[in-house]
């Protein structure tokens, strides 16, 4: 049985978008490259060869990994959920014991940006925040130890 991937709409949009992006452009130019190293000559000493077939091997792995993701995503729309209780696409802001906010969107693990405050929905944060609701109160053990938030505002925009 195949594990399905949760992934935002964007996230697969993002995907699919880098992978026609790696089709379209960068293997047919990789490939070219190729070509072209190869009318020069001795490919066995040939560094420019060498350099576009690890970027071409690079590509197809990039490739195989994203339409591997494509194919097991699960897309779950999150402007179509609603309610109190936190789950996969919220938008979550907390606050730890010394009153500091953060504000965190539960993405899929293929879309994660720490810097943007999207964390993936297998981190400690957010496997201890799903399921909650404002006002809870909910425990978080990470590698800096254990904290303590509180929901103060869900939304699913």
């Amino acid at each position: 049985m195949v594990e399905k991937n949760p992934i935002t709409p964007e996230g697969y949009t993002r995907l699919r978008d880098e992978l026609n992006h790696l089709r379209r452009v960068e293997l047919p130019a990789v490939v070219q490259m190729i070509a072209v190293a190869r009318e020069h000559g001795d490919l066995s000493e040939n560094a420019e060869y060498h350099a576009a077939r690890d970027r071409q091997s690079f590509i197809k792995g990039r490739m195989d990994d994203i339409e591997n993701k494509l194919a097991r995503a699960e897309v779950i729309d999150p402007s179509k959920l609603q309610g109190d209780r936190v789950a996969f696409g919220a938008r979550v802001k907390v606050a730890n014991e010394s009153g500091e906010e953060f504000n965190y969107r539960i993405v899929g693990a293929d879309e994660t940006d720490t810097a943007k405050g999207e964390i993936s929905v297998t981190s400690p944060i957010a496997r201890s925040l799903v399921g909650k609701e404002v006002g809870d109160e909910v425990k978080v053990r990470t590698p800096g130890g254990e904290r303590v938030y509180e929901i103060l505002e869900v939304t699913f925009k």
